[in-house]
């Protein structure tokens, strides 16, 4: 029996013996996305490409789940890591279909390049749709449930590959990725935008994928201070490095660092990038010939690839315990009713005057539903997204749930973006202030879509190669806003969208409520409804800073985080509605707030005694902030979210919640990126909300401040 056969031994040992077997030809065929089967081995194809962000994504029919950053929303772990699983179930189940029948083909096998971790640092950002917002500690939480969920909890065996992605500090500008350096100062880059990397690579993620950019003008794709250096020397990284797409090719084409594709392709494999997606690596050969790469650092890589597909069972004969996943649990009921439940907990309220919500549907005769997102089923999809059965819209969700009595008005109104035909001009608006005349009130749906907000090339109708210049709503929906407005009627305003839209409610008498539900997925129609009729009570927190506009920010190219985020937000500037905000139909208290220092393992623990003290059983989204640290030696956060805990808690009753901070967050980043342990004393705030001015003036209970000595 062949040594690589032998499944006594390790995937490492298994792996090494394998790839001794093959050519060098055969070792670059390996390196390449679409890696052909060598069948003399045994090695069947394998496609590494696939997409699973929110789902399954790019092959055929799957349960499609709010976009990441509605997910991030949620502020529940739990529900991430479950959301994962059900995909990387439907995942293994669409693989072995296809692979039964001898299809290899892109999007089919079990390498995800999911999720992406990077910060959402801007809101111009077309791709901070796809992130799980601005914080390092969130993202960090969310990311590594994510991964969790997606890779199994098999002692051996991957149920899939997940892959972190883009190292490092990537978030815009699309338009210049190909090329751009980004150089954040070195206490930034350490304390923003590597947190979440480290804590994917601590939760065991497979794969990292490289950004497209330079950092500290060296190409990520082939920076050994970030391949070797950081994620292999300081974190102990066990798997295997992936390119962006082209990112190679950028060497020489657009950053001009190497001379020609061999040298490109010799650069990225002697820093550590194992597999390109692209074709660059093609040239390795010639890349050996001419000094830029060994046949020993070729071999290196491989031998980390073939150890991912051992894990995945993918050579005949192993004990995979995912292999026989039943293709009947694609878009299953137990799916659809986890993508509803994702999409309920997503939705965020940031406004309810007068308590207006919820509304009983048995009261009303006639209500309208209007704006262009209202009944488009595309628009709730996002990007990188799979394709559902069903889609329920915010019209279909509301015509199911009011009673055959109520009739239910609906206009476009306009349309969103810049290519509005003529149905949609202001006789369109006309038609919508009609609908809100003849209802007792009125359910505004506006927003964004992935034409406007996304990825380069994809986003056809944004500002900037995927990018928006602004935070504001496009095309003439601010015009039908302020027309149904004054129509005089209840209006309740929905906002589906990625990246932050400025909604000024106290511009508009007639809003009674604001609800943010991002690209909500299949369900998100049924999810808006159960909120607005009752049946959900919201507990959605903001994963970013809505600003009142970018002339609030840096400059976009500017990679510091000085005025960015809730953490270095300017003093004299006021957001619209702060990252962590939100609140449900129910106002909560807090009574019993402790901290205690344990010098054993250098962490606090906070606990705290939480009490619904409204009419309505529902979540309470917990959140523990640092606000002050004393003696601190540079420059600090305003705030910064050390822990969080999403809670139910039933009508009139107490529940205790005991939450960590662990030792990460007690320490700061000095100037020099050095992490240093912050001896001394520290505050934190504990409550349902970050505790600031702006929070409290949109009805946020005051925070509790605690002080502690570590």
């Amino acid at each position: 029996m062949k040594k690589y056969l032998d499944k006594t031994l390790s995937f490492k040992e298994r792996a090494k013996a394998l790839v001794a077997e093959m050519t060098l030809d055969e070792k670059i065929s390996q390196t390449l996305h679409e890696s052909p089967g060598i069948e003399r081995l045994g090695i069947p194809p394998h496609n590494w490409w696939s997409e699973a962000l929110h789902g399954v994504a790019r092959n055929g029919v799957a349960t499609v789940f709010p976009q990441s950053i509605g997910l991030a929303a949620a502020w529940d772990p739990w529900l991430i890591e479950e959301v994962g699983d059900v995909i990387s179930t439907e995942a293994r189940a669409k693989h072995h279909a296809a692979a039964a029948k001898g299809d290899y083909g892109i999007y089919k096998g079990l390498t995800y390049w999911s999720p992406n971790i990077n910060i959402f640092r801007d809101p111009r950002w077309g791709r901070g749709q796809e992130t799980y917002g601005e914080d390092p500690y969130l993202t960090a939480r969310t990311g590594e449930a994510f991964i969790r969920g997606l890779q199994g909890d098999d002692p051996k065996y991957l149920k899939v590959s997940a892959c972190a992605k883009h190292f490092a500090a990537h978030s815009g500008p699309e338009s210049k990725r190909h090329h751009m350096d980004t150089n954040p100062p070195k206490k930034d880059f350490f304390e923003t935008y590597l947190p979440a990397f480290e804590a994917a690579v601590k939760a065991g993620v497979e794969s990292v994928m490289t950004a497209y950019t330079r950092l500290y003008d060296e190409p990520c794709s082939g920076n050994e201070f970030l391949l070797k250096d950081i994620l292999r020397g300081r974190w102990g990284f066990d798997g295997h490095v992936v390119s962006d797409c082209g990112a190679v090719e950028d060497f020489h084409v657009h950053q001009k660092v190497t001379s020609c594709t061999a040298e490109s392709a010799g650069k990225a494999v002697r820093a550590g990038c194992d597999l390109n997606c692209g074709y660059a690596y093609s040239n390795l050969a010639k890349a050996v010939d001419e000094g830029w790469v060994t046949e020993e650092e070729i071999t290196q890589a491989v031998e980390r690839l073939m150890v991912t597909r051992l894990k995945l069972g993918l050579f005949a004969g192993d004990d995979d315990p995912y292999a026989d996943m039943p293709y009947e649990l694609v878009d299953c009921d137990e799916h659809r009713e986890l993508a509803l439940q994702a999409a309920e907990e997503t939705v965020t309220m940031v406004v309810n005057r007068d308590s207006f919500l919820p509304v009983n549907p048995f009261t009303l005769q006639n209500i309208a539903v209007i704006g262009p997102n209202a009944a488009d089923p595309v628009v709730l999809l996002g990007n990188y997204n799979g394709f559902p059965s069903r889609t329920a819209t915010m019209l279909s969700a509301v015509q199911d749930a009011v009673p055959e009595s109520c009739r239910v008005w609906y206009a476009k109104g306009c349309g969103r973006g810049k290519t509005e035909d003529f149905m949609h001009d202001n006789g369109g608006i006309t038609e919508a202030v009609k609908a809100a005349e003849m209802s007792d009130m009125v359910i505004l749906v506006v927003g964004l879509d992935s034409t406007i907000e996304g990825e380069e090339g994809d986003a056809f109708n944004s500002d900037a190669g995927g990018d928006r210049g602004s935070v504001f709503l496009t095309g003439k929906q601010y015009e039908l806003i302020e027309a149904v407005n004054a129509v005089g009627k209840p209006v309740v305003i929905v906002a589906v969208n990625g990246g932050p839209v400025a909604i000024d409610a106290d511009k508009y008498p007639a809003v009674k409520a604001l609800l943010y539900a991002y690209y909500g997925g299949q369900s998100a129609g049924t999810a808006v409804a159960n909120v607005i009729f009752g049946s959900c009570n919201p507990a959605g927190r903001l994963p970013y800073t809505v600003v009142r506009s970018v002339e609030d920010l840096p400059d976009f190219e500017d990679y510091s985080m000085e005025g960015r985020t809730y953490r270095y937000f300017p003093g004299d500037k006021t957001p619209l509605y702060p990252f962590g905000f939100g609140f449900g139909f129910s106002r909560f208290g807090y009574d019993g707030v402790t901290a205690e220092y344990s010098p054993e393992d250098e962490t606090v623990e906070v606990a705290c005694r939480v009490t619904n003290q409204g009419p309505f059983d529902g979540d309470e989204v917990v959140q523990v902030y640092i606000t002050r640290r004393e003696g601190c030696p540079c420059k600090y956060p305003v705030r910064q979210l050390a822990a969080f805990e999403r809670v139910y808690v039933k009508a009139g009753e107490t529940e205790e919640v005991y939450l960590t901070v662990d030792r990460d967050s007690l320490c700061y980043y000095n100037d020099e990126g050095e992490k240093v342990f912050a001896h001394g004393s520290i505050t934190l705030s504990v409550g349902g909300s970050q505790g600031d001015k702006r929070s409290l003036e949109l009805g946020a209970p005051a925070n509790t401040e605690i002080t502690v000595e570590i």
